[in-house]
């Protein structure tokens, strides 16, 4: 048996475990950050090319360009302006450059999440589902995965530009005059601080956002599929009112963060104006007494807008960043989340179909014990009953069968192999499930049938609904086979799905047929067709059988019938031993066929 799985400790910041995740990608990260810097390196050299337009005509022969050889005016001139086309042609490309490989980058990123994230869910047991919303985990794969999109797509350039833009006007201020540099620089301090506590403050608030949006996603996915019930019960008032209060939830808790947010952009550009002002001044006032050149006075100027403006909108980045932060978490925290059911690595190519409950025992997360010392033999071929009142734990058998979840004790094993060795794929496809709720996909007759066959012929889908009884509704359909039976089979009747899901488990042609309340859909006349039908495919193929009933009439014919109670056998045998023997399997048969059991009335 492969050894269980420890749980994943994840990382206290979503940043490190982003990067860690998208490790794959350095190459087109590497990239996309090249782009980005050499695009701002580009865009912050027109300043530079007019402080040089300025020193050519102030300064002429003592210019820079004048000092390197090109002693006219307007031969300097003409140079500045082929500088200045390559390096705009130049900016274009790496412009271009930068957004098609971030742009391309989030897709593929977000591509990948989503799959992840949906393979990974897949793979959980059932149990962990139980307390988890299907809209919530909407949320996660959707909306949380395309707000780290959103970020990947415009705001990882933004930070690395500001950064950029931050390391190469210090480098030319100090290079020019570090008096000047001082003075421009001054806000850049007290920017970072306020950014940083502007991180720590507004984290929690989209965290408090995606919850939010996660149980007001949950809510209208739980009424979309229960919009009959809410109809019948006249409750449709008090649903708009549910939603109308998460609704205000979700506004409320992005009031708090956008309170926050919307009040960075101005307090920066106050500190902006510090900088700009000191730079004007101090600047101008070095130009005048001729410490430094005109062209260098004008260099500033520009560049300490380049500078500092940009800082305006680290606000809106953070936002978009925090925002993102939010959704990751909740992405790898559903990633991180452990596997219980482990896959095993034991092959079983061709199934007999024999089965053994050996001393099984299982309780849910919560507790609650379900089977106790269960034992139970299904030889490869026969045809076994499992019967009992609501609660017994007739379900759990086939979730345990089927590895949904693993047993707390005991074990059980197909073929003399413990199903926790076999490979998934191989334990499952050995099996043909009708459940008590079938499940329709949104497509036609012929699709749902051929689920889990996709190679089937039509003549083969045909033959599987005549032995299901479904041919002669199929046919009657405006379309026939093709005829799409919409969300869960919602054009359908339940006992028309109930017939197209036994259909679909005969076309599976596994060795194991388990009917979990398969005909419980359907009238008397169709579940005897149904049952001659099983009859004469357990005849000719000999499949194992394993039927969970509460209509006894539904098994009275099986080889074996197990009655269960409290999660543990209380009588086996043959139908007419066990009416004969009373009990609890008397007991049923006499309240379904309206007999006396025995005793007073």
């Amino acid at each position: 048996m492969p050894p269980a799985a420890p749980p994943a400790v994840p990382s206290p910041h979503p940043l490190p475990r982003l990067l860690r995740y998208g490790a794959a990608h350095r190459p087109a990260v590497a990239w996309a950050v090249t782009a980005s810097v050499l695009n701002k390196l580009l865009d912050l050299a027109p300043p530079a090319l007019i402080g040089m337009a300025v020193d050519a005509v102030v300064l002429g022969e003592q210019s820079l360009l004048g000092r390197m050889g090109v002693v006219d005016g307007f031969q300097q001139v003409l140079v500045i302006t082929a500088l200045t086309v390559v390096i705009w042609v130049l900016e274009s490309v790496f412009e271009y450059a930068y957004g098609v490989a971030w742009r391309n980058l989030a897709q593929q990123v977000q591509h990948e999440l989503r799959l992840d994230a949906y393979g990974h869910l897949q793979r959980l047991d059932s149990a962990w589902f139980q307390g988890r919303s299907t809209g919530g985990l909407l949320a996660v794969m959707n909306d949380d995965v395309n707000q780290l999109e959103r970020f990947l797509d415009g705001g990882a350039n933004e930070l690395l530009q500001v950064a950029t833009t931050v390391l190469v006007v210090t480098g030319s201020y100090v290079l020019l005059s570090p008096g000047v540099a001082g003075l421009s620089l001054l806000p850049i301090p007290l920017i970072l601080w306020g950014s940083f506590r502007f991180q720590a403050t507004i984290a929690p608030r989209y965290a408090r956002v995606r919850e939010r949006n996660a149980a007001l996603s949950a809510t209208l996915a739980n009424n979309l599929g229960g919009i009959e019930t809410i109809k019948s019960f006249s409750t449709e008032a008090a649903e708009v009112d549910h939603v109308r209060a998460l609704s205000e939830d979700y506004r409320q808790a992005n009031r708090a963060a956008i309170s926050l947010s919307s009040a960075f952009s101005p307090l920066i550009r106050m500190a902006v104006m510090v900088g700009f002002v000191g730079t004007l001044v101090y600047g101008g006032w070095q130009a005048l007494e001729g410490q430094i050149a005109v062209g260098s006075y004008s260099v500033f100027l520009f560049l300490t807008q380049r500078l500092l403006w940009p800082l305006t909108r680290l606000g809106s980045t953070f936002d978009l960043y925090q925002r993102a932060m939010a959704s990751t978490t909740r992405i790898l925290d559903l990633l991180d989340t452990p596997i219980t059911v482990r896959d095993g690595t034991v092959p079983l190519p061709h199934p007999r179909g024999e089965v053994r409950f050996h001393g099984v025992a299982f309780a849910y997360p919560e507790g609650r014990q379900v089977l106790r010392a269960f034992d139970l033999d299904v030889p490869a071929g026969a045809t076994v009953a499992v019967v009992g009142p609501t609660g017994a734990g007739k379900s759990t058998l086939v979730r345990l069968l089927l590895r949904l979840h693993d047993v707390s004790g005991g074990s059980i094993t197909l073929d003399g192999h413990d199903l926790r060795e076999l490979r998934l794929a191989d334990l499952r496809g050995a099996i043909a499930l009708v459940s008590q709720s079938p499940f329709l996909f949104p497509g036609s007759v012929r699709e749902n049938i051929a689920y889990g066959s996709p190679g089937a012929t039509l003549d083969q889908v045909r033959q599987a609904a005549r032995d299901a009884e479904a041919d002669t509704f199929v046919q009657a359909l405006p379309q026939g086979y093709d005829t799409v039976v919409g969300e869960r089979g919602q054009k359908l009747s339940g006992g028309q799905a109930q017939r197209l899901a036994i259909a679909r488990a005969l076309l599976k042609g596994a060795p194991i047929l388990v009917l979990d309340e398969a005909t419980s859909a359907v009238d008397n006349e169709t579940e005897a067709a149904i049952q001659q039908s099983l009859a004469r495919l357990h005849a000719a193929h000999r499949k194992t059988m394993i039927i969970i009933a509460h209509r006894l009439s539904t098994i009275r014919h099986a080889d074996h019938i197990v009655v269960m109670d409290q999660g543990e056998v209380v009588q086996a045998g043959r139908h007419e031993e066990l009416v004969a023997r009373g009990g609890l399997y008397a007991r049923l048969w006499a309240v379904q066929t309206g007999e006396r059991a025995g005793g007073p009335p």
